[in-house]
């Protein structure tokens, strides 16, 4: 029986991982607590195997002026909780990172991370998901595990992200074009299986967790056309317009870039990946992509 506190309570990945775990409850008993204003301070850390630590300030395209507050938050309280639990007798301390400890997508030139590929953020929410990590990786020991996960893009059921508002755009839009690419993404119930699995088989290390297929932006905005009934003409026409609005805009980037983790490195001597990436997409549904 493993004792779990997931510290960042009522966050899209929290909530999965813990209703995943409560699937198994002779495995696992679960319990979260709230970040803010030192709430966690009054949990007993003494009684969990385990702290899976998943708050922090998302990605947003923020102003310069709130860098503070993500190094803040996302190293600083990481960090601090970390030598809490430690202190308290916590076995085993998983840490929400990101692939964006590689670097940010502001450009149409794609990117294949390796097991060569060594971190480089270019922007301070980055930055500070790596300084987090350098800092956890200090507080190692034989007694206190850690584990760093950096996913791709998560996604699922009530997921607000931008495959939802790519749903959208495939229900509105009647062209688009035949930009192919190659994307990393995770459904959330595999990104939780494998949580399970880490905490199951007391593991540490740097984990790379994405889907078993790679994602092409075309044949999501294909797929939820057919969904919803709508016709979208996809021809390499107007391919010349991704390539210039590169320049000027940032979601084109993210939109159409090459992002990808070579499956290698994303695989274990265990299996995750419970949901094939065809049938996950039945639980995003349409969004507006609003500000």
């Amino acid at each position: 029986m493993k004792r779990v506190l997931i510290t960042g309570a009522n966050s899209f990945v929290g909530v999965n991982v813990e209703k995943w775990l409560l699937q198994t409850p002779d495995e696992f008993i679960v319990e979260t607590v709230d970040t803010m204003n030192e709430a966690w301070k009054k949990a007993d850390f003494a009684k969990y195997d385990v702290v899976f630590h998943v708050a922090g300030i998302a990605h947003v395209d923020p102003k310069p002026k709130m860098a503070p507050l993500y190094y803040k938050v996302n190293r600083d309280l990481t960090i601090e909780i970390a030598k809490w639990a430690k202190k308290h007798g916590v076995k085993q301390f998983i840490f929400m990172s990101s692939k964006i400890v590689y670097h940010a997508s502001k450009s149409l030139k794609g990117d294949v991370i390796t097991e060569n590929t060594k971190p480089h953020p270019n922007d301070f929410y980055g930055d500070s998901k790596l300084q987090a990590e350098n800092g956890l990786r200090k507080l190692e020991s034989s007694s206190f595990k850690v584990a760093l996960l950096r996913p791709c893009m998560i996604y699922g059921l009530g997921n607000k992200g931008n495959l939802p508002r790519l749903a959208w755009l495939a229900t509105k839009t009647p062209i688009f074009p035949a930009w192919h690419n190659k994307r990393s993404m995770i459904h959330v119930y595999n990104l939780a299986e494998l949580v399970r699995q880490v905490i199951l088989r007391e593991l540490s290390g740097i984990f790379h967790p994405q889907n078993k297929e790679y994602a092409d932006t075309v044949e999501i905005v294909r797929y939820f056309a057919k969904k919803y009934n709508k016709k979208v003409w996809i021809t390499v026409g107007i391919n010349p317009l991704v390539w210039l609005g590169s320049f000027f805009l940032k979601s084109i980037c993210k939109m159409f870039a090459d992002s990808c983790y070579d499956q290698k490195i994303s695989t274990y001597d265990f299996e995750y990946q419970v949901v094939k990436f065809e049938e996950s997409l039945k639980d995003v549904e349409a969004r507006k992509n609003m500000k």
